[in-house]
């Protein structure tokens, strides 16, 4: 599932963009966690990050081979051996995980797509009961340096109605502001 407008820009200036450690101290992930999945790694730019302060291993998945070799040799260079980097298309593979397996999942930036229920639900599936679907987006704000077009973002209203008419998911965060472009859920599995 490739998703539409998911063009990444240069590697350098993609970073500029992201408060990770801000992203990541809101959205409370920490060593609580043992086993993340995170759909898309793009350049790594999450996945190095979380896989240093959760307690097992980060599975990460991209449709794009360059994405997943990059993301690979980052994690190699800086010596972390929890991360498993795996070229995927989770539309048609699902996220190489066992149901229930996990107690976390990452969906950054990509509830854009074209079937954004599906994929959250799917994301939830991989998450054990009391584990944590982890959102964040792209405000909905045309002024925003990337992100999709205003036509497709979502709003965080629509995350939330989305995660209830699953009732897989429950809000354990409120929505979350991210500065400097971005806003971030976390949700319960139930």
């Amino acid at each position: 599932m490739k998703l539409r407008e998911s063009g990444m820009p240069d590697e350098v200036f993609w970073e500029t963009l992201l408060d990770v450690k801000l992203i990541l101290d809101r959205l409370g992930i920490d060593d609580t966690l043992r086993d993340v999945v995170e759909l898309g790694c793009g350049y790594g730019t999450f996945t190095l990050p979380v896989a240093r302060r959760i307690g097992g291993t980060l599975t990460t998945l991209d449709i794009e081979p360059d994405m997943a070799a990059r993301t690979t040799r980052r994690a190699r260079d800086a010596g972390l051996s929890n991360v498993v980097c795996m070229v995927a298309d989770v539309g048609a593979d699902g996220f190489g995980v066992a149901p229930e397996s996990q107690d976390g999942c990452l969906l950054f930036n990509i509830l854009h797509c074209e079937e954004p229920v599906r994929l959250l639900a799917e994301g939830a599936r991989t998450v054990r009961p009391g584990g944590s679907v982890f959102v964040i987006h792209w405000r909905f704000d045309a002024t925003t340096p990337r992100g999709p077009s205003m036509a497709i973002r979502p709003k965080p209203e629509n995350i939330l109605e989305w995660a209830e008419q699953m009732g897989l998911l429950t809000n354990s965060s409120g929505v979350l502001d991210l500065p400097p472009w971005h806003y971030g859920i976390r949700f319960t599995r139930t």
